[in-house]
């Protein structure tokens, strides 16, 4: 906006005295200027000073010659101070007083009847024209929207900050329209604006800019775990806990749901973990796995006269002589039928015992025992047979030499269960020579597949 410069024109007002030829010439100062009393002459106003917010936009205000430009902040400005001066020397104002000769010192009559002040001025006591402040007095025309602003021998009806005059009315300013003041979004209000920021942010101090919102620290709204990203956050849990549907809070995750194979026997939930257990005869090995506790060691309850024999899942006790009738102990687990007793003709020479213990469910065939004849006759053949034992057809023996076979199991087993089999070997010769021998195989099946 720019604001011409004005030159004063010189008004010259003649008082005639009637008791004198005294004749009184004063020179009002121009709007612009006003009467400096000590250079005696009018000087420039500047309205920069006096004006409130003269100049909108961001542009500058620069005083001139009875006004004022307003410019860009960027603008070069040169004065030349000879014009400034020549300007307020020809807005000058003049009292010239002239006095006959007849008395010289003849001080001028009361000027209370003799000055007459310009539009917007008024004598004052000291008999000199003051400036009306039509504010004060509210002797103005501005509208109840505006502000009265008191200059030189007149008034100026303004708008408010944050309104324009658009013909005699004030209009609201729509801030929000102009270049951006708000980091984010700028609400329009009446004579005003204010910003506003996104969801995550807030105010800086300055009230335009928008900085982050750590909700980690200021309010963690995370269960557990708290990551603030630039304008908002992330959850998560911890370990053996999984996000709810609302992204903030943790549920246990059911480890034993997700797979069946977690564990070797059985899963047990908990809070943010999973624990195995083992059924009663074994222990959690790694964690994970099932291993037989071998109680003999451990826990070992049978007698003097038995021995401990451990098995998948348990132990028994058997006696340390299995020898019956007519059998009598010559080593440990066999039994022998001396040839003395007539009865032993007709039954096997020695029963010898022997325990083991198997799986349950083990894939099949599978090679579970091998049988060995432990004395050579020479010109002997042996044979190998099952016989008891095998009602079900469980087991299948294999001879795999002239002096042994091996024991084979064809139908998967099921436990707990105890499999008592006698195995024979036959020895014959060309002498008609016969006798036999038999292993009594005690088989237990633990009731489970580890």
């Amino acid at each position: 906006m720019l604001t011409a410069m004005f030159l004063a024109a010189l008004v010259l007002i003649t008082v005639h005295s009637q008791e004198t030829e005294e004749t009184i010439t004063y020179t009002q100062c121009t709007d612009g200027y006003e009467w400096d009393p000590v250079r005696q002459r009018c000087k420039d106003i500047d309205e920069c000073e006096i004006v409130p917010d003269a100049c909108k936009g961001g542009m500058k205000c620069v005083n001139h010659y009875g006004g004022y430009l307003c410019l860009p902040r960027t603008a070069q400005i040169i004065v030349n101070e000879r014009e400034e001066a020549a300007a307020e020397s020809t807005s000058g104002r003049n009292n010239v007083i002239r006095r006959t000769p007849a008395d010289p010192q003849r001080a001028p009559p009361n000027p209370t009847h003799q000055i007459q002040c310009a539009a917007g001025y008024e004598q004052s006591d000291h008999n000199v024209c003051q400036d009306i402040d039509e504010c004060a007095t509210g002797t103005h025309n501005c509208r109840a929207d505006q502000m009265c602003v008191n200059l030189r021998g007149s008034f100026s009806c303004q708008c408010p900050p944050g309104y324009q005059k658009r013909g005699d009315q004030c209009v609201d300013i729509d801030e929000c329209t102009l270049p951006p003041y708000c980091h984010h979004r700028c609400v329009n209000a009446p004579g005003s604006y204010y910003c506003q920021c996104n969801a995550g942010f807030q105010l800086a101090s300055n009230n335009h800019t928008c900085v982050d919102i750590n909700e980690c620290d200021a309010n963690n709204p995370c269960a557990q775990q708290c990551y603030n990203i630039l304008g908002s956050f992330i959850c998560q849990c911890n370990p053996g806990f999984e996000l709810s549907s609302d992204r903030i809070n943790c549920e246990d995750t059911d480890e034993c749901r997700t797979s069946s194979y977690i564990c070797q026997y059985q899963c047990v939930n908990e809070p943010g973990k999973f624990s195995c257990v083992c059924p009663e005869g074994y222990q959690v090995v790694g964690g994970r796995t099932c291993q037989d506790i071998n109680e003999c060691e451990t826990t070992n309850e049978c007698r003097e006269d038995e021995i401990c024999w451990n098995y998948h899942g348990g132990f028994r006790c058997y006696p340390r002589n299995p020898c019956q009738e007519p059998y009598v102990l010559t080593s440990e687990n066999r039994c022998v039928c001396p040839v003395s007793n007539a009865i032993c003709r007709e039954l096997p020479y020695s029963v010898v015992y022997k325990y083991m213990s198997i799986r349950s469910d083990r894939t099949v065939p599978s090679d579970i025992f091998q049988i060995q004849a432990t004395t050579i006759y020479p010109n002997t053949i042996n044979t190998f047979r099952i016989k008891s034992g095998n009602e079900n057809g469980e087991f299948y023996l294999r001879q795999t030499s002239t002096v042994s076979a091996m024991l084979v199991l064809v139908k998967s087993l099921t436990g707990p269960r105890e499999h008592i089999v006698d195995l024979e070997m036959l020895t014959v010769n060309s002498l008609n020579y016969r006798t036999s021998s038999v292993l009594r195989l005690t088989i237990i099946v633990g009731p489970y597949a580890f």
